[in-house]
């Protein structure tokens, strides 16, 4: 993801404040060590204990980049944070995994004139076992993390199970730490690791439990449920007392429907109704082969809750002359909230929409578009890759030859540019634009999957 600008409904900790915070706690550990003020064994053994000083660290505050915390994310966008979590996971696979071939040091029980157990490993039976619990489920949860979509059980028990292992894998991990660790069974370390670990801890009580209690007291319903195109509807939700949720136009939230929210059957769509329309929540949703395969059977009445608002696909907080919005089928709906509160506000900034399909009964809200053109300055441009005879518009996919037609890049100078669709047509549309000349901050885009 690109550009990811501040949300100002939001109080997040400003970027560089978190990079900071999150380099002083990895390295955290090897500042307590170097103060114990041990003598020192060979290189690899040095080596070694670095390694999984900063990985544990670092492993422990996955479970804060993971958990959706607005403070966290909203600045930098909870995009580039999963993206973040996911990275940084791979990398400690490799640290932790690696780590217990480096040592040299022989394992042997503790020697009476060895106070500081510079000359042997102390791994007891408990510690050792404790260890190799911890480095297995690591290297399953991460592999099952890359393999999720391939996997023969749904999303949320994947998620069950992903939480669960992590949380095993700290516990486990704190144990042979501070059991068999020459640093870490230090009292000062030994603590460090304890805080670090409760905090991961109270971070899974929060999602799986505080998290839930926080939506059943602010249920939702849904009070229609219609066809928007092709195998696409529009659910319209309404708090059952106070407002809606506060959101920018193009931001998300995880909304699950006609379940409770303890069950985790949650899903990521964007919001395309406008802030302007707060007392209820629009969201355009595709069958796309999951639970979204039912959706045009949703009982009018039925509960539904939100967690959010979360994303950085929004407009407030940025000087820009005007905007460039591309679409690729349902994500068509962000922009959608986007171009509704343009025509609220009267903002008269001008807009290009390059929206793409595969047919002509997948366009949403066609008439509703035809509208804004006249009403806003938007330039409007519908493309189909397979267009019936009669069709008038642009022709092909949203490819560099598409895009050098419709787009002028020098003329719109200091324009936004907002990408949102599938995660490979995103991806292509932001290397098109780099070649073309856009700079990559003037490029914003969020995708709800990641490899």
């Amino acid at each position: 993801m690109r550009d990811q600008g501040r949300n100002p409904i939001s109080n997040g900790v400003h970027p560089v404040l978190l990079l900071t915070g999150y380099a002083a706690v990895a390295l955290a550990p090897l500042g307590l060590a170097y103060a114990e003020g041990l003598p020192p064994r060979g290189f690899r053994d040095e080596f070694s204990s670095a390694l999984a000083l900063v990985a544990f660290a670092m492993l422990l505050m996955e479970f804060v980049l993971s958990g959706r915390f607005r403070v966290v994310s909203s600045r930098i966008g909870i995009d580039l944070t999963m993206r973040f979590h996911q990275l940084i996971a791979r990398s400690l696979m490799g640290f932790i995994l690696i780590h217990p071939f480096l040592y040299t040091t022989p394992i042997n029980p503790a020697l009476p004139w060895d106070a500081s157990r510079q000359l042997t490993l102390g791994l007891s039976a408990t510690s050792f076992a404790t260890g190799t619990i911890g480095w297995v489920l690591l290297g399953v949860l991460i592999v099952l993390g890359i393999g999720r979509d391939q996997l023969p059980y749904r999303y949320e028990t994947w998620r069950v199970l992903h939480g669960f292992g992590a949380a095993a894998i700290a516990i486990a991990g704190a144990h042979h730490a501070i059991d068999a660790g020459r640093y870490s069974s230090q009292p000062t370390i030994a603590a460090f690791w304890l805080f670090l670990v409760g905090i991961a801890l109270l971070t899974l009580l929060v999602v799986y439990v505080i998290t839930p209690l926080r939506q059943l007291r602010h249920p939702y319903r849904v009070i229609s449920v219609e066809k928007a195109a092709l195998k696409t509807w529009t659910v319209v939700i309404e708090p059952l007392r106070g407002q809606a949720i506060r959101f920018e136009a193009g931001q998300f939230v995880w909304l699950t429907l006609d379940r409770t929210p303890f069950a985790i059957t949650e899903h990521p769509f964007s919001i395309s109704s406008c802030p302007a329309e707060r007392s209820r929540l629009g969201f355009t949703i595709k069958q796309a082969g999951d639970f979204t395969n039912t959706i045009g059977e949703l009982g009018i009445g039925s509960r539904a809750y939100v967690d959010g608002p979360h994303g950085n696909v929004t407009l407030p907080g940025r000087d820009i002359p005007g905007v460039v919005l591309i679409a690729g089928g349902v994500g068509v709906a962000p922009i959608m909230s986007i171009l509704r509160e343009f025509r609220v506000q009267r903002d008269l900034r001008p807009l290009i929409l390059i929206y793409g399909n595969r047919l002509a009964e997948q366009i949403l809200y066609r008439s509703e578009l035809d509208d804004m053109a006249r009403v806003l300055r938007l330039d409007l441009h519908l493309v189909l890759s397979e267009p019936p005879p009669t069709w008038d518009g642009s022709v092909g996919r949203l490819d560099k030859p598409v895009l050098t037609k419709l787009l002028d890049i020098e003329a719109n100078d200091g324009w936004l540019y907002i990408v949102c669709g599938p995660a490979p047509m995103i991806d292509s549309v932001e290397d098109i634009l780099e070649e073309l000349g856009v700079p990559m901050h003037r490029i914003v885009s969020e995708k709800f999957s990641y490899d």
